[in-house]
């Protein structure tokens, strides 16, 4: 044998190295005779993330994507030319844009509905085949209520699909499949990950034909999550439980203190109700006084410990202008008809301590109050 053939055949024999944690199985390829085969179809470190993921939610099968946006592009997969596609009011503004292209290319009816309101859900086409919403929703943290969500649609035809983007309120707070909900997703970018290095997508279900079609769609698709990134939202997971609940008492904490702030004329938080939502925590939207709005820039230029990247729900704080980020692909109409405004700001709430975020703020919201006083010194009228 020469050199040249025993160095490409050359492997160590794990079999008794029981590692602590699963590495990273960073192959593309397996043996014809494993259950693994290929990583476009299956990897071991998808899978562990998966069952994860499928034991915090109660659900019986989950599939990782790429990205959380791959994971709702493969849902709406689902469709057949002509559908009917409901979506909330009141969502991310990438996940309306995806929707009217969508549906404008498979010919699709897309219905644009209040679903927090009973006229919404009276308003549902009895065609109805897909349903998509967040709760709590992006932006103004309104709460939809899932079961009667799905009742109402199902009234109108038993196999449409209740889909719910449950990326904000996390598996530990509320499971969208206990309340009618036929699929559950998530933008595992987000509290999943928490430390803003590594992006992913989660879809789970209960129904086995969903799933064999989400999972077909997975394989021809290629939009699998890599190995590498399920191996890191795998050691995110193992701290989950714990960044949720530093989280929620920050915000629980900051609530009080933002109403009384006098820069700020409306704090949005959402309705725990203890049944269908049981607990939330990171993110809340204010509304700054009108007179503030022009200086944005210079309340974030300001801030010391908030961020103002395009991340969110990790363990540093951040702040951002839903008008100019999260929806700034939507047309000004379009944002005005979801009432967002220049003066709507997202804050999200990281791990620093609570009294460091407090002050921060308060220096930051003098300092863009002096820019005010500063203009009406020199422009009296």
């Amino acid at each position: 044998m020469k050199t040249s053939t025993e160095i490409l055949h050359i492997k160590v024999d794990d079999r008794d190295a029981h590692p602590s944690v699963t590495p990273i199985y960073q192959c593309s390829a397996f043996n014809a005779d494993s259950a693994f085969f290929y990583s476009r179809k299956a990897n071991p470190n998808v899978s562990e993330l998966e069952q994860v993921v499928a034991s915090l939610e109660g659900s019986e099968y989950a599939l990782a994507y790429s990205t959380g946006m791959s994971a709702i592009y493969m849902v709406l997969e689902l469709l057949k030319p002509g559908a009917s596609l409901v979506i909330n009011k009141y969502i991310y503004g990438c996940s309306y844009k995806l929707f009217q292209r969508y549906a404008a290319r498979i010919g699709a009816h897309l219905a644009i509905l209040d679903l927090t309101t009973a006229e919404g859900l009276k308003d549902l086409p009895a065609n109805v085949d897909m349903v998509i919403f967040e709760t709590p929703t992006n932006p103004f943290l309104k709460d939809i209520d899932i079961h009667a969500v799905s009742r109402a649609v199902k009234q109108h035809n038993p196999q449409a699909l209740v889909v719910v983007d449950n990326t904000w309120a996390t598996p530990i707070f509320q499971k969208p499949l206990n309340f009618g909900a036929d699929i559950s997703l998530y933008s595992a970018t987000k509290y999943f990950s928490g430390h803003s290095d590594v992006m992913g997508g989660l879809v789970l279900v209960n129904n086995e034909t969903i799933y064999n079609r989400l999972l077909e769609g997975r394989f021809y698709s290629g939009t699998i999550l890599t190995p590498n990134s399920a191996w890191l939202l795998r050691r995110s997971m193992q701290t989950f439980n714990l960044r949720m609940e530093k989280h929620s008492q920050t915000t629980a904490s900051m609530l009080n203190y933002l109403r009384e702030l006098p820069f700020i004329e409306h704090v949005y938080y959402p309705r725990i109700d203890g049944q269908q939502l049981t607990g939330y925590g990171g993110i809340v939207f204010v509304d700054i006084r009108p007179d503030l709005v022009p200086f944005y820039k210079t309340f974030t230029g300001a801030l010391k410990w908030f961020g103002t990247g395009t991340g969110m729900a990790c363990v540093t704080s951040m702040v951002a202008q839903p008008f100019s980020g999260s929806h700034a692909s939507m047309t000004d109409q379009e944002k005005a008809d979801m009432g967002i405004e220049k003066g709507l700001v997202r804050l999200c709430f990281g791990l620093e301590d609570l009294e460091d975020l407090k002050e921060d703020l308060l220096q930051a919201f003098e300092t863009m109050e002096s820019k005010v006083d500063q203009k009406h010194s020199l422009d009296p009228a």
